[in-house]
């Protein structure tokens, strides 16, 4: 039996386990409230409270991405959740049906709407958008533990 070199935080133990989780909409319109509750539920799983930061974040990022998803490539959509080894971050990808990369608007604090990528890039370690025929797939890394 392995003797751990150092007593464990409480809050490590759960998010040791790596895991994968996806959800996937075919023609109907993809609900970005699922798509929340697709995270947070995933995290949950993986001992991440809903209320926490890097939980918060993870449901933002999805919000965005699938919104954008549903506003500018309406379609079979997709949407994958995937803990990386050590499980202190979560790729996040979503699939349409455009060929067509996501746009960074301007900066314009005055406009409505608009900002989400750039928040999406904020929060996010990385973020690249992948050919996924017939359409693309945007794939952002999400650092859960330490300072971004």
């Amino acid at each position: 039996m392995a003797v751990p070199s150092r007593k464990q935080e409480a809050d490590e133990e759960p998010l040791a386990r790596p895991g994968r989780c996806g959800v996937a909409w075919g023609g109907a319109r993809t609900s970005v409230a699922e798509a929340r509750c697709a995270v947070r539920a995933f995290l949950a799983r993986h001992g991440l409270r809903p209320e926490d930061r890097p939980s918060q974040d993870a449901q933002l990022v999805v919000s965005e991405l699938v919104t954008n998803a549903v506003r500018h490539a309406p379609g079979p959509a997709d949407l994958v959740l995937e803990l990386q080894p050590g499980a202190e971050r979560l790729l996040i990808a979503v699939r349409d049906c455009s060929p067509s990369p996501p746009a960074l608007r301007e900066d314009d604090p005055a406009r409505v709407g608009g900002h989400g990528l750039r928040l999406v890039r904020r929060l996010c370690s990385q973020v690249r958008t992948v050919p996924a025929p017939p359409g693309k797939r945007v794939v952002a890394l999400l650092e859960l533990r330490g300072d971004r």
